[in-house]
């Protein structure tokens, strides 16, 4: 029962690193803008995920842990941050490479312009709450910043493209890691409303988490061939 995180840990990344190589998507020969992607939004989301287990936002169940731990997080919940980020640009590039069609990207900011919305009305009625004033205070800011202030990358369209495919194993994935449960979650600090077993704002977590990869990749990827 202890190697439960980490065989989802193993789940996520194993097909995703396996089918690195294909031909088609070339993903291996990406690592170099991927990699300090996901280290730079790993640093950001495991400070405040230390922070939620200071503030009794979530905890872990130990029954389904190891017991190593690293700076006060499990090593399990460590990895999540280099598994999940992977998986998802991995799909990322998937969709770009078989789908290439960017039409769809005039309509982008409209979304955007939603997804903003949604932000800020859940600011205003859960503000008082961890989880959702600091999700989506966070996913306002950094979807602005993408949006209006750096628009020199404008992948929005295959973003939101990716994002909608990465909910259905993020529902797999979450589904076992609330359900069993291994993260346990404090209702006072969230909205209290669920979608299954899974909070309402893990989707919006995702999304947060998924952008701030991606928009690094990009500028990575973007600065190498300005440079190369």
């Amino acid at each position: 029962m202890n190697y439960v995180y980490l065989l989802i840990n193993i789940g996520v990344i194993l097909f995703p690193l396996a089918l690195s190589f294909d031909k088609k998507v070339h993903f291996y020969s990406k690592w170099k803008f991927i990699i300090p992607a996901i280290l730079i939004t790993g640093v950001v989301f495991l400070i405040w995920d230390l922070l939620f287990v200071k503030l009794d936002v979530w905890s872990f169940n130990p029954d389904y842990l190891l017991g190593i731990y690293l700076w006060g997080l499990p090593l399990e919940e460590i990895l999540f941050f280099l598994t999940v980020p992977y998986a998802c640009v991995f799909i990322y590039e998937c969709l770009n490479a078989y789908f290439p069609n960017n039409n769809l990207q005039k309509y982008s900011l409209a979304v955007s312009h939603a997804v903003l919305g949604i932000c800020f009305a859940f600011l205003f009625f859960g503000y008082t709450k961890w989880y959702t004033l600091i999700n989506f205070g966070f996913l306002f800011v950094l979807l602005f910043a993408v949006e209006y202030v750096n628009q020199k990358y404008r992948f929005m369209f295959k973003f939101y493209r990716a994002y909608l495919v990465a909910l259905i194993p993020f529902y797999i994935v979450n589904g076992f890691l609330t359900s069993i449960p291994v993260v346990i979650y404090n209702n006072n600090e969230n909205l209290n409303f669920r979608v299954g077993t899974i909070p309402f704002e893990d989707h919006f977590y995702l999304m947060g988490l998924l952008l701030m990869n991606i928009y690094l990749y990009e500028r990575f990827k973007s600065k190498a061939l300005r440079t190369g």
